[in-house]
């Protein structure tokens, strides 16, 4: 909070439409003290009456008085950390709670009147089979949240889960995470939740306003340990130890741990790399107007993905399908490959983005695929 009212200066000249309480687990912090620092904010910065405020949440850090208490002073939009609907699954991963702790948290936010629920879940969990992850993803459905985040496990060095299970045959392989992260996208959008990133669905008009923000290259501010702020083209951090930033704002002195000035070039590439994790995707117009670069090397190598099936063309703007998201980080270095270079001839793109595609099994279709489960019970 102190920190927020010494920086009064830096925000009063923007209008603040959405505000995001998150990275760790917020609601640990309690309600009575994000609404404090929420009410800094109101203090000191110009934030809209019709602001989107989220707040990120564990299904065993919140009650139904904090709901009460949060949703009364203006948070508007809940992000819970359901990450799987099996007991066993959550145990593995090192999680708290329980699915019913998880159906509970969301029953009491709409209880408090959130009527803006995320729900974030994890697949390629240690033993997670296809099966556990259409479980997962039918009883999600069946709670018609408005936003579901879909996220593919990640076994970060340094972690517990690093070291217990990198290398792990229980672990599922990449064609069994891809065949996952396929049924979902299909899945979710037979049920009304349009994939607008490449991990985020959403009822429409639910899409998340602040992380749009990221996807389309627009400022934000941030405030705490290591948090990241992108002004125009300056872009900096703050330091990430706890104790030192908090000693830095006690004793008024510099918190900024890196400090970059964003040139065109580099805006240029981060175009590309977060346009086209959007559904949305990328225009011609857009793209020179950002990036005062050359469109035409870039739309070769679009319609050379178009015609592979990995991209399509809605209206001027360019988006990936769910196989192109599938090979997503292959399709856009090679964007980036011929943004830099200029041109694709010669190139070996075709051949490396078709090996991707190839090492990625498509799903099968969901009655195909809950046939085969049903004999599979029946022979057990």
């Amino acid at each position: 909070m102190t920190h927020l009212e010494e920086s009064a200066h830096s925000i009063q000249n923007y209008e603040v439409d959405t505000v995001y309480f998150g990275g760790g687990t917020p609601s640990f912090y309690g309600a009575d003290r994000l609404v404090q620092v929420l009410d800094v904010l109101k203090l000191n910065g110009n934030v809209r009456l019709d602001s989107e405020i989220t707040v990120e949440c564990n299904p065993d850090s919140i009650s139904p008085t904090a709901l009460k208490l949060l949703r009364e002073e203006g948070v508007n939009r809940l992000s819970i950390g359901v990450q799987a609907t099996d007991n066993n699954l959550l145990k593995l991963i090192g999680r708290r709670h329980s699915f019913q702790q998880a159906q509970k948290a969301y029953r009491d936010a709409r209880a408090a009147g959130f009527d803006n629920i995320s729900l974030d879940l994890m697949y390629g969990l240690p033993s997670q089979t296809k099966r556990d992850w259409a479980d997962t993803l039918a009883q999600i459905v069946e709670l018609h949240p408005e936003h579901i985040s879909a996220y593919a496990l990640k076994l970060e060095p340094g972690t517990r889960m690093y070291s217990e299970y990198r290398g792990s045959p229980i672990l599922p392989d990449d064609d069994e995470q891809a065949d996952m992260y396929s049924y979902a996208a299909e899945m979710l959008e037979r049920y009304g939740y349009r994939q607008y990133e490449i991990s985020n669905f959403a009822a429409p008009g639910f899409e998340s306003k602040h992380n749009l923000k990221y996807w389309n290259l627009d400022d934000y501010i941030s405030f705490g340990p290591g948090a990241h702020s992108c002004v125009g083209n300056i872009r900096y951090s703050f330091v990430r130890d706890l104790k030192e930033y908090i000693s830095g704002v006690r004793r008024k002195v510099s918190l900024v741990d890196e400090y970059e000035e964003i040139t065109p070039l580099e805006r240029s590439v981060e175009y590309i790399m977060l346009g086209m994790r959007t559904s949305r995707g990328i225009s011609r117009r857009d793209y020179i107007d950002r990036c005062q670069c050359d469109w035409r090397p870039i739309e070769q190598v679009l319609r050379a993905f178009e015609a592979k099936g990995w991209v399509r063309q809605t209206g001027d703007r360019w988006h990936f399908t769910v196989p192109g998201f599938l090979i997503s980080n292959t399709l856009i270095g090679i964007m980036l490959e011929t943004q830099a270079s200029g041109r694709i001839e010669g190139t070996p793109w075709l051949s490396d983005a078709e090996y991707a595609a190839l090492r990625v099994e498509l799903p099968k279709g969901e009655e195909e695929l809950f046939a085969e489960l049903y004999e599979q019970q029946k022979k057990n």
